[in-house]
């Protein structure tokens, strides 16, 4: 036996869930994925999303609504008399007529440790903060933003240098491996929902453009956690002189130096230490690994170092 889904997300991290179900042998009615968005140098080519490829790749009927709050479109989502919706970073609020036409409702598969990190960014925020722990569960959804009972988990560490693009990678497998188990006990009649707890909500807010550069009179360890907690997307950042003048550079992967007591003072925050790039915080300091140059490539520290000039009493800012 197997279950008639739909299957609605967006993004890079959903497409495995989305063939996991498919590779499981369950019917997928249709996806829904947002509309291809601008993209390309200019910003004039219309790009579908990652889930839509994938989805015309399998052959499977897809919708890119741009609201799913009409009548016609919901009298559509209702007409494919799926058992189940599943959504994985779709990215549009789903109004009670949706989340109510599935025989057995809708499943998210959400990337915290629910009630912490409700909301857009869970990946960024729990690296950002520190955490050492974090993953996959699956809820099943109700009007409030991630509120939903949860019926399933699998916690993940969180690694001291892992970034949010290596964390993403690491969950979307686990994700995906999560539905479709999910949906295999809701065949079965096996899966139970708990209500979330009531202590311990946080909410991750969407990364604005603002928090992005780097602030170097912090503690050693938050700037890690941010510049981490940032890469590879939107990236964290800061400037610093490049032959003969000031250059934003991306900050991609940094480590703790060791060594350093974090009381030990090590002269203006921002000041780079030795020929690897450490750099100085408010207190202790981090050593860059990878950077990245407007218009350039990703780089380890070594390599970029050949092609620039940056000493020992140089600064960040």
């Amino acid at each position: 036996m197997s279950l008639r889904v739909i299957f609605m997300g967006t993004p890079e991290f959903s497409v495995p869930t989305l063939r996991a179900i498919a590779e499981a042998g369950h019917e997928i009615a249709a996806v829904y994925t947002q509309p291809p968005r601008a993209a390309g140098r200019r910003g004039l080519e219309l790009t579908p999303s990652p889930v839509q490829r994938e989805a015309e790749r399998l052959g499977i009927e897809t919708h890119t609504p741009t609201s799913l709050k009409g009548e016609a479109e919901q009298a559509a989502f209702r007409a494919l008399q799926a058992d189940i919706a599943v959504v994985v970073a779709y990215g549009l609020l789903l109004p009670g007529a949706v989340l109510e036409a599935p025989r057995l409702g809708c499943i998210n598969g959400h990337a915290s440790l629910l009630p912490r990190w409700r909301g857009a960014a869970p990946i960024q925020r729990a690296i950002m903060s520190g955490d050492t722990e974090t993953g996959m569960m699956v809820m099943r959804m109700e009007a409030g933003l991630d509120t939903g009972p949860v019926g399933m988990v699998e916690k993940c560490a969180i690694e001291p240098d892992m970034t949010a693009g290596d964390l993403h990678d690491r969950l979307m497998g686990v994700g995906a491996a999560l539905i479709v188990e999910a949906l295999t006990r809701l065949e079965r009649n096996t899966l139970t929902f708990a209500r979330q707890a009531v202590d311990g909500v946080t909410y991750a807010k969407k990364i604005d453009k603002s928090e992005t550069r780097v602030d170097w009179t912090r503690p050693a360890v938050e700037v890690h956690n941010h510049i981490r907690g940032l890469s590879p997307f939107p990236g964290a950042w800061s400037e610093t002189e490049i032959g003969g003048r000031m250059e934003r550079l991306k900050l991609l992967r940094s480590t703790l130096s060791q060594g350093l007591s974090p009381s030990q003072d090590l002269g203006e925050s921002g000041g780079i230490l030795d020929d690897r790039l450490t750099v100085a915080c408010g207190a202790g300091a981090v050593r860059l690994v990878e950077v990245q140059r407007a218009g350039g490539k990703p780089a380890a520290v070594q390599e970029f170092l050949r092609g620039a000039k940056i000493e020992k009493g140089m600064k960040f800012s």
